[in-house]
């Protein structure tokens, strides 16, 4: 019985700079007794040389060489054609590979004996699994990111300051969403001193934010007296009356906001239309909008565009934010390669990989499927 090998391609996809391992990662695996291969040049975008890897016992291979000598192959997002077509029967795919938006590339791979592993897939319910939890990784780094995005494009200042000249009134930030993402936004936000409300759809949520010195909302729920909260830990998905009664609701206070940044998403689904264009048309010039669900899909705000800035005629900033955890690749890579290490040694038993649909982690990240 040969070492378990263990590899992490570089991410193919237009503007990722996020790697699955980082030398800190590789040293625990390899303490594990794990063998690591790291594709050539697959921290670079995460600022990790080849060098770093091979000092810390990882071989720093071409792709060919990975695919044919791994048993599991790491990654970030879901892999592209070429990468795919690589897999072999036998190996294993882990990453965040988006398998409710992507079934055929799943089913593909399955029928070619290669195994998935999503992370994407993990309760964030299941406690004992926190440390694995990708999504909630990704996502407090994208909250604290976005409101640094809000900052820097809003042409006032976040803090309240006096000065010789006077005083300069803080912004006034909302945040539609208080799941990790937005909770982090909040943090930072008030880190920055500015002024902060929120909403989400969870109830539950208002204690967490006013314990980061935001207010909540008071908006009659249009849940018609159904939970906001879905499964897995995630807001519920709202029916198209609920959510117009949420728009309606919410139109006047986004109205009176200098910074809006929107968080919430819907596992697999188009994101709920949050801020219509009227909204927008109704906020004052020179105020900035950040939509974090923006993507392929859609986005919570009307006209937001994934990884794309429009200034409106009306002097309104619409930041279309889909990939902020790669613009903070290094932080991003750090703690994403933590959680994958979490998962291996949960996963490896006696020096193999032990997929058993029996285990309640495992079963999930299998998507219910048997290995």
């Amino acid at each position: 019985m040969g070492t378990l090998t263990i590899g992490a391609v570089r991410e193919r996809a237009p503007g990722e700079r996020r790697v699955a391992l980082v030398p800190e990662a590789v040293t625990l695996l390899r303490r594990a007794g794990l063998a690591v291969l790291i594709e050539t040049g697959a921290g670079s975008g995460a600022w990790f040389t080849d060098a770093e890897y091979t000092d810390v016992g990882a071989t720093v291979v071409p792709p060919d060489e990975l695919y044919a000598r791994a048993d599991a192959v790491l990654c970030v997002g879901p892999p592209d054609v070429e990468t795919a077509q690589a897999l072999r029967a036998g190996q294993t795919l882990i990453g965040l590979l988006e398998p409710l938006r992507n079934p055929a590339l799943a089913e593909e791979l399955t029928g070619r004996g290669v195994r998935t592993v999503s992370l994407d897939l993990l309760p964030r319910t299941l406690s004992r699994a926190q440390s694995m939890d990708a999504l909630t990784s990704q996502a407090s780094v994208a909250g604290y990111k976005a409101a640094l995005v809000a900052a820097d494009s809003y042409d006032r200042f976040f803090p309240m300051l006096t000065t010789a000249a006077g005083t300069m009134r803080p912004a006034q930030v909302l945040v539609l969403g208080a799941g990790v993402a937005g909770l982090q936004a909040i943090a930072t936000a008030r880190r920055l001193g500015a002024v902060v409300s929120a909403y989400d759809v969870r109830p539950a949520s208002r204690g967490e934010v006013e314990s980061l010195g935001a207010r909540f909302l008071d908006i009659q729920s249009p849940s018609n007296g159904k939970p906001g909260a879905g499964q897995g830990g995630y807001a519920r998905e709202l029916t198209e009356q609920e959510q117009r009664a949420q728009r309606e609701a919410l139109d006047a206070h986004i109205a009176r906001s200098d910074i809006v940044i929107t968080t919430a998403q819907v596992p697999g689904r188009k994101p709920p239309l949050l801020v219509t264009a009227t909204a927008v048309e109704q906020m004052k010039p020179g105020s900035v909008v950040v939509d974090l669900a923006a993507s392929e899909l859609g986005g919570n705000v009307e006209g937001t565009e994934p990884d794309k800035t429009t200034v409106l005629d009306n002097g309104v900033t619409l930041i279309g934010a889909g990939r902020l955890p790669s613009a903070m690749a290094t932080a991003a890579s750090t703690a994403y390669a933590r959680n994958l290490v979490a998962l291996l040694r949960h996963l490896v038993r006696d020096g193999q990989l032990v997929l058993d649909p029996a285990d309640e982690i495992t079963a999930a990240l299998l998507g219910g499927a048997s290995s």
